[in-house]
């Protein structure tokens, strides 16, 4: 377990660590995880180049409501909070639980905002209700259903419980999202160990169509049966209203004893549904000849949980460009090494002794 400093060690904290927002994967993913750590560790920390390996690069209203929200929740000193900017500055000062509500403004992530605030809740004082409204559902970013039914549950097993509300759907290019989440935070973080995947426990094939006709999903958890082999009994179909504009996607979900993955891909103009549930397929498959527990997005997810509670192991399916990245970050604030080993149908990702 790492001992994070208090309250009056936070007073002292004169060290600015320095990032490199345009180094490895070169996206919004180096900010939010120096934002976490920065609340949970107390350092502070500038970042330059950010996000200058994306086609429109500096702060997006998704970076920008996750700044915010990071600064609000550790009452944190910013510079450079502006939108489009590619340099910014944030020292925190002590977590603080209690009450507090989001809004993304656009149809950018809300769950990528939530994810960054999260670790330090966890470990706050005093517990937490947080309510989040923008894109609750968008390409390049995790579902609400991700969160709730992967993410979550694997966070609970070290310690903290986390209860999520789903509200109302917030697909992109309209957003207007909303969900809750109240935190019950631990006074330290337990190590998680995840093991090889082990036996298949269920299977499931979710096509959600808002405001669209409820052919397209269908058509979806069919060309998914085809491809994985999976009967009907394995369909699930939802139709909704409860959106600002249409939206689609198609969920895979692969449970086991370890963990719950869940695989997506997301409708979009001029993509058939049947290319759109082959991309989900495509990536579930390739997870099911592996005989990881975690999919390549859950990995790096899975890392700064386990850097904060500074003990913890798990199988990968791939270690990719973000969760590489992560490593680096994570290391410039917290003493921490991850090693990974290449074994026999997937990697073994642990902390270093």
């Amino acid at each position: 377990m790492i001992l994070l400093p208090g309250i009056e060690a936070r007073k002292e904290q004169k060290v600015m660590i320095r990032i490199d927002g345009s180094f490895g994967e070169g996206g919004g993913q180096i900010l939010r995880t120096s934002l976490s750590l920065s609340l949970a560790t107390g350092k502070a920390f500038r970042i330059e180049k950010v996000r200058a390996g994306r086609e429109r690069p500096g702060l997006l209203r998704q970076h920008l409501t996750a700044v915010v929200a990071a600064a609000e929740v550790g009452g944190a000193e910013v510079q450079g909070a502006t939108l489009g900017s590619t340099e910014l500055t944030f020292s925190p000062g002590p977590i603080r639980g209690g009450e507090y509500r989001f809004s993304v403004g656009t149809a950018g992530s809300g769950t990528l905002v939530f994810q960054t605030i999260l670790p330090a809740l966890m470990l706050a004082a005093e517990p937490s209700r947080i309510v989040i409204e923008g894109g609750t559902h968008n390409n390049a970013a995790p579902p609400f259903d991700f969160l709730a039914r992967t993410f979550v549950p694997l966070l609970e097993r070290m310690g903290p419980k986390v209860q999520l509300q789903f509200e109302r759907y917030g697909f992109y290019p309209a957003g207007g999202g909303r969900f809750c989440a109240e935190i019950q935070p631990a006074k330290a973080l337990k190590g998680l160990h995840i093991g090889e995947r082990g036996e298949i426990i269920s299977r499931r094939s979710i096509g959600v169509v808002a405001n669209l006709p409820r052919h397209i999903a269908q058509r979806e958890v069919e060309t998914v049966g085809k491809m994985l082999n999976w009967g009907p009994e394995c369909f699930s179909v939802e139709e909704s209203r409860n959106s600002a504009g249409p939206g689609n996607i198609v969920m895979i979900e692969i449970g086991s004893s370890e963990v719950t993955e869940i695989f997506s891909a997301f409708g979009q103009v001029g993509l058939s549904a049947e290319k759109v549930a082959s991309i989900a397929a495509r990536d579930a498959r390739e997870y099911l000849v592996s005989r990881a527990a975690a999919g390549e997005h859950l990995t790096d997810q899975l890392m700064l949980p386990l850097a904060l509670a500074g003990v913890g192991s798990f199988t990968a399916e791939k270690i990719n460009m973000h969760a590489r990245t992560n490593m680096t970050v994570i290391s410039k604030f917290l003493p921490v090494r991850f090693e990974t080993r290449e074994e026999d149908g997937f990697t073994r990702v642990s902390l270093a002794e």
